[in-house]
């Protein structure tokens, strides 16, 4: 997919600049043709004598060359097929973002009109500042695409989330830009995830031990295959900066935010697990023990969002429904379709241990409207969403 392609490397200053050559080496290894363009401070970390070994190309540095007839930053951007920056620096990302000009690779971000692609790494507290966060969201609102740093030890000696996203995942998303496969094109995705909480007092509450993770990787896939993703979640999980990302803690927002989202979308993917009840009363202070030796709480029924949103979609709309069950799966699975009138359900059985709830597996089943059902066993939540997506939509394209 790679063969003749040609990439861009922008590098700015920062330890995982090093990771860069063996990036490189990946792609040209795949057939790529590769340039890299630097920032003073990126040649600290990285010699021009690596990148240009490992390219077969000169490293581009300089925004004024006298020599040449045409200039460099658009020279580039008629060359390039894709730019992509790693790693981006907060400073780059802010200069980029406010259309600063004032080198060779802001230039050409800057004039470039293809396809852009961000993977920044920082300092934790760097990567959580709103100007920095501000910044990637105007960099997307632009129509750049970002891959979020991951968590781990920092070269500051810190652990935490900033760390240039893995090689092999950069490589990835490089790849499926040139993958005929991106069958979401032009498809809008609600999906949500996570378990909500209802109050009982400003302390406590009623909850479920579902992690988002599913839900996550389902976000994840669908984007990288070319849909347009909204995540209404509750979880803490990283997000992905590609989405729009939405945080509720109740079923009652997360009603009101479905409801909003899904009237201009396509398709709806409810993996969130939603408490079906939550106290009628939510007290205003902390329950005391001392002053109750029994605590007594009346439940009310909380929206049923799976099924309103199956009574009001549209007719080109999609809605499919998360079973979680620990007995029963299929006979329940099959009832849930019936009785909601959803597209499909997919059903996982929570008893087990090795995967569900909390768990970096899963294995589901996929039940239709006319109860044909579709088991994939037990694999990463990450390969299961694939193949969800796969299963549903690619075999129409």
């Amino acid at each position: 997919m790679l063969k003749n392609k040609n990439l861009l490397i922008g590098i700015t200053g920062g330890i995982a600049a090093y990771k860069i050559c063996e990036l490189i080496r990946m792609f040209k290894k795949n057939g790529a043709n590769v340039k890299t363009v630097v920032t003073d401070s990126a040649l600290e970390f990285v010699t021009e004598l690596t990148l240009e070994t490992l390219t077969q190309e000169p490293v581009y540095k300089e925004q004024f060359k006298t020599s040449d007839k045409k200039p460099e930053h658009i020279s580039l951007c008629d060359w390039a097929d894709v730019f992509l920056i790693a790693p981006a620096s907060a400073n780059t990302i802010g200069k980029i973002a406010n259309g600063i000009c004032d080198n060779l690779l802001t230039s050409l971000a800057c004039a470039f009109q293809k396809t852009t692609i961000f993977a920044p790494a920082m300092n934790t507290g760097m990567w959580n500042n709103k100007a920095v966060q501000k910044n990637l969201e105007t960099l997307k609102g632009m129509g750049a695409q970002i891959i979020p740093p991951e968590s781990g030890y920092l070269a500051c000696g810190t652990n935490g989330e900033g760390r240039l996203a893995d090689i092999n995942k950069i490589f990835e998303k490089i790849e499926s830009l040139f993958s005929k496969k991106k069958y979401l094109n032009g498809k809008k995705f609600v999906i949500t995830s996570g378990g909500t909480r209802e109050n009982l007092d400003p302390v406590r509450y009623i909850g479920n031990y579902s992690s988002g993770k599913m839900g996550k990787a389902l976000a994840d896939k669908a984007l990288e295959l070319g849909a347009e993703v909204t995540l209404i979640t509750t979880s803490s999980l990283p997000k992905n900066p590609e989405c729009k990302n939405i945080d509720v803690t109740s079923a009652s927002e997360m009603f009101d935010k479905v409801k909003k989202e899904f009237e201009n979308s396509d398709v709806l993917i409810m993996t969130a697990a939603v408490a079906d009840y939550r106290p009628e009363i939510k007290a205003e202070n902390k329950i005391k023990k001392e002053n109750n030796d029994e605590l007594i709480v009346k439940l009310v029924k909380n929206p049923d969002i799976l099924s309103e949103m199956c009574k009001t979609k549209k007719v080109h709309q999609q809605v499919i429904g998360f079973c979680a069950e620990s007995e029963n799966l299929i006979e329940y699975a099959k009832a849930k379709i019936k009785r909601k009138n959803c597209d499909y359900i997919i059903a996982n059985d929570i008893s087990k241990k090795d995967s569900g709830f909390s768990s970096e597996y899963n294995e589901v089943f996929i039940i239709d409207k006319n109860l044909n059902i579709t088991g994939l066993e037990r694999d990463t939540k990450e390969n299961i969403a694939s193949r969800i997506l796969e299963l549903l939509y690619g075999k129409n394209n």
